[in-house]
């Protein structure tokens, strides 16, 4: 994918965000994407710890900062993102909201 559709200011369908996180994830737990699903669990299905939950929402803020000012996820919300899924609908609910 070229670097410049990153740059692109239009609206991100679902599939866009999911696909975003996922890759973000896989990066930060150094996995193939493709073992990532929406259904996956953080904990039991990724072996993700909270540190890496924290990495994905830094990663997220960035890359959708440059989309929508003041992209934020809020901490407290963090402790009911328990799967891919949790995040997507989190981020397509932030984002429609902004």
């Amino acid at each position: 994918m070229p670097a410049e559709t990153h740059v692109e200011r239009g609206p991100l369908d679902r599939q866009a965000v999911f696909e975003l996180v996922r890759d973000q994830l896989a990066d930060i737990l150094e996995t193939d994407p493709a073992k990532i699903t929406e259904g996956a669990s953080f904990s039991e299905d990724l072996d993700a710890d909270s540190l890496a939950l924290i990495e994905l929402v830094e990663a997220l803020e960035e890359e959708l900062g440059e989309r929508t000012v003041g992209f934020r996820i809020d901490d407290e919300d963090l402790e009911d993102l328990r799967t891919v899924r949790d995040a997507v609908d989190y981020v397509v609910a932030k984002l429609g909201a902004g």
